[in-house]
């Protein structure tokens, strides 16, 4: 293992080993708060741009499932066809792995993919100056280059990453004969969506982030997860603010998709210091003691002093 640096933009140096591909990186720095599931989160969309710290110490004991397809097209235990993540930053990696299901260990499948992965960082501490300065900018170089063979990363919020990770054509996934049309504007979709929307027995039209479906005819609008700042995908905004216009159209939004449909709707988005990523986060339905917990990954969020009487 060859010794590297993570080095942040306010100057903070974390030295660790490389167990993934050995290249230099840079993106914005984010902490996950989950205790398993990094398959899912190296392969979710909405990682792009990022390199994803786990808080949870002991990473790897469990390998990486196979990729195998289903009838659908779709990748079974991931949620999309590759890492999108920029690099994995971990405490203690597991070399030695043992699951059912585990195909090869994590630092295999990262060096196939060719994403680097770092371990012996002090995580915790990271988190503690992620949590106190939010996140930031970093870059991972090796200490056998200097600092300058790395440029400093573009800033995070001027690039549309929805572009980079959004279907290129339309898809459609059949569903049950004469099954109602839903529309699903892909800013970086991840699998299970999908896969959830063709367990409900709806044909699903997939259409790139920037499509102009208005004059389709369809049942039901939904607009998916992605990655990066919502204020770069003005033209899936315009698109859905004409939809709106149906007011007996049922739309829905997850995580971007609801930002976005919010900017539709007049509201401003504003970032999260350190946002909200894992699969173990906690949320209580109002007016209610009932608390759920939910899987969360975004680091902006809708300022509801913005919202009309009617969004509210």
């Amino acid at each position: 293992m060859r010794n590297v640096t993570l080095i942040l933009d306010d100057g903070s140096r974390f030295s660790g080993k490389s167990f993934g591909y050995e290249k230099p990186v840079a993106g914005e720095v984010v902490f996950n708060t989950a205790m398993t599931g990094y398959p899912e989160s190296l392969t979710d969309p909405s990682y792009a741009g990022q390199l994803m710290v786990l808080t949870y110490p002991l990473v790897g004991n469990y390998g990486v499932p196979p990729f195998t397809i289903e009838p659908h097209g779709l990748a079974t235990f991931m949620e999309s066809e590759r890492i999108h993540a920029e690099a994995i930053i971990v405490s203690d990696y597991s070399e030695e792995f043992s699951h059912w299901n585990a195909k090869e260990s994590l630092a295999d499948w990262l060096k196939r993919e060719q994403v680097p992965g770092i371990t012996g960082i002090d995580t915790r501490e990271l988190t503690k100056v992620l949590r106190e300065h939010g996140v930031m900018m970093g870059r991972i170089v090796f200490d056998d280059m200097s600092d300058k063979e790395l440029s400093a990363a573009d800033n995070y919020e001027t690039i549309n990453y929805v572009d980079k990770v959004s279907c290129k054509e339309v898809t459609v996934y059949e569903g049950a004969e004469n099954s109602k049309k839903v529309v699903l504007v892909d800013c970086g979709v991840k699998t299970n969506i999908i896969r959830c929307l063709l367990k409900r027995d709806v044909e699903v039209i997939r259409v790139p982030w920037d499509y102009d479906y208005t004059g389709m005819e369809f049942d039901g609008l939904f607009i998916s997860n992605g990655p990066g700042d919502p204020d770069t995908c003005d033209a899936a905004v315009q698109h859905i603010r004409k939809t709106m216009q149906n007011e007996k159209l049922p739309i829905f939004g997850i995580c971007m998709g609801n930002q976005l449909l919010s900017k539709a709707g007049g509201a401003k988005i504003y970032k999260l210091k350190y946002g909200h990523r894992s699969h173990n986060q906690p949320v209580r339905m109002v007016g209610t003691e009932r608390c759920f917990i939910t899987s969360q990954n975004h680091g902006y969020a809708v300022d509801n002093n913005t919202l009309t009487e009617d969004w509210e």
